[in-house]
């Protein structure tokens, strides 16, 4: 069976819970038609890009160190809520940074929180997704 299963309809809102529409936000972004200005926007684009299945953006915000061949999305699970708790670095004009965050989901009808401290720099300009420490 392939891993690419039906992506979920494309929101009106955000899923990363910036008062706005997906289309203006992080769509934006997924579409190309921008690069994340510090390394929170990034971690939030790339949790919208996890609740629309956007592989293609996953991946090219990963870094090409620590990137995987493919993400496959769970066809049961559905990322709901995005919150951020903290942040290091990550700003304009730094090329390094962390964001903790705790992300929401639900999954076989349960509901879950993923609770993640990742680092992210910039990679010939471009923030990019390095890893991540799973917090209790």
């Amino acid at each position: 069976m392939s891993k690419r299963r039906k992506a979920p309809p494309i929101p009106n809102d955000c899923p990363c819970g910036l008062p706005a529409s997906y289309a203006d936000c992080c769509g934006r972004l997924h579409r190309g038609e921008g690069q994340a200005a510090t390394a929170e926007q990034l971690m939030r684009s790339r949790f919208s890009a996890f609740a629309v299945r956007d592989e293609a953006y996953l991946l090219r915000s990963w870094d090409p160190e620590t990137r995987p061949a493919d993400v496959v999305f769970d066809p049961e699970l559905r990322w709901d809520r995005l919150e951020i708790l903290g942040a290091t670095g990550g700003g304009l004009f730094h090329v390094e940074g962390t964001v903790e965050f705790r992300a929401h989901y639900r999954a076989h009808g349960a509901a879950g929180a993923l609770h993640e401290n990742s680092r992210f720099r910039r990679d010939h300009g471009a923030w990019v997704y390095v890893d991540g420490v799973i917090e209790d």
